[in-house]
């Protein structure tokens, strides 16, 4: 029990972070309570997703600088598919946007296995191609979405026998992040598959000693983070009803909560419940600055000033690790 406290520390402590922030929330806030909490995790949504698309990346020892121009693109791909479509055609527009993401992470993996050239510049070059396409999508904000996928992010769950008190305070798109990630973290965390792309992201050469196919995993590491980008674009287009063409600032921040989230960019390290955990801290402390009355722009220059010291700390500790 205390290795696992041990292992887990930062986690805990993240969470600890996360129930203060609550309860001085509560104090300049008095009348902050479910509905609060509610916009606060519809707000957190496409995040959390960017950041679950980022942490396998960088688990793996890389980074994907194109996951913002991935979520627009699929966002603006499902509210094109949708637009006008019976509600049925939605399932079928879902799937579709799922293995576009899929395969768009694929892509990304694939030039930076058969390039070699360093991540962060292959996926710099795919961040605009990306964005390209989504404006040949759609030049501009526009298109639908299906009322029932709509439906999945506003409100509260209800439960027969539960009051409503209770369920107030556990929204619908809460349980949609615990699903789809749960859905697709666990299996892949428990699999061999993430063994391997813990192997290679903390040394590829061990792990190709070990027999682990490098390419592969590495390719595979881009795809998933392809998937969990294009669950991020739907849930643009659910959370809006339509879908929008250029990137928001889901890149900055996704690698913030990353290593604010306690995995290491030297890859190798972490999991993917800190980096979540991390996503509500940060809007949080958005939330707090503006019902603190602070300027809007103070709080956008605080929030990138918070991004920008949280990801040089994380790469000035990835250097020391590097040293002998």
């Amino acid at each position: 029990m205390s290795s696992a406290l041990r292992r887990q520390a930062w986690v805990i402590g993240l969470a600890i972070l996360l129930a203060a922030l609550f309860v001085f929330t509560r104090i300049i806030q008095p009348d902050y309570g479910a509905d609060g909490f509610g916009s606060l995790v519809r707000a957190a949504l496409p995040f959390v997703f960017a950041v679950a698309g980022q942490t396998v990346v960088v688990i793996a020892g890389g980074i994907d600088l194109s996951i913002a121009s991935m979520m627009a693109l699929t966002s603006v791909t499902a509210a094109t598919l949708m637009d006008g479509a019976s509600e049925p055609f939605g399932i079928v527009a879902v799937a579709a946007v799922l293995l576009l993401g899929f395969l768009l992470g694929a892509v990304n993996g694939i030039l930076v296995v058969v390039s070699r050239v360093p991540d962060i510049v292959v996926t710099l070059a795919m961040l605009f191609v990306w964005q390209g396409a989504a404006l040949l999508v759609r030049d501009s904000p526009g298109g639908a979405a299906s009322e029932w996928l709509k439906e999945l992010v506003v409100g509260n769950l209800a439960v027969p026998g539960i009051p409503t008190g209770i369920t107030d305070w556990v929204p619908k798109a809460l349980i949609l992040i615990v699903v789809c990630l749960a859905v697709v973290w666990i299996p892949l965390r428990r699999s061999r598959l993430g063994l391997s792309i813990y192997a290679i992201g903390s040394s590829s050469l061990a792990a190709f000693r070990s027999g682990v196919n490098v390419s592969r995993t590495k390719i595979v590491a881009y795809a998933f983070a392809g998937l969990f980008a294009a669950m991020g674009g739907l849930v643009l287009t659910m959370s809006t009803g339509q879908g929008a063409p250029i990137p928001g600032p889901y890149l900055l921040a996704s690698v913030a909560a990353v290593v604010l989230g306690g995995v290491a960019l030297t890859g190798g390290k972490g999991g993917l419940l800190g980096p979540v955990i991390a996503v509500f801290v940060l809007r949080l402390v958005r939330s707090d600055l503006t019902f603190l009355a602070v300027d809007p722009n103070v709080t956008t220059i605080v929030e990138g000033a918070i991004m920008v010291v949280v990801v040089m700390l994380g790469a000035l500790l990835a250097m020391r690790n590097r040293q002998p």
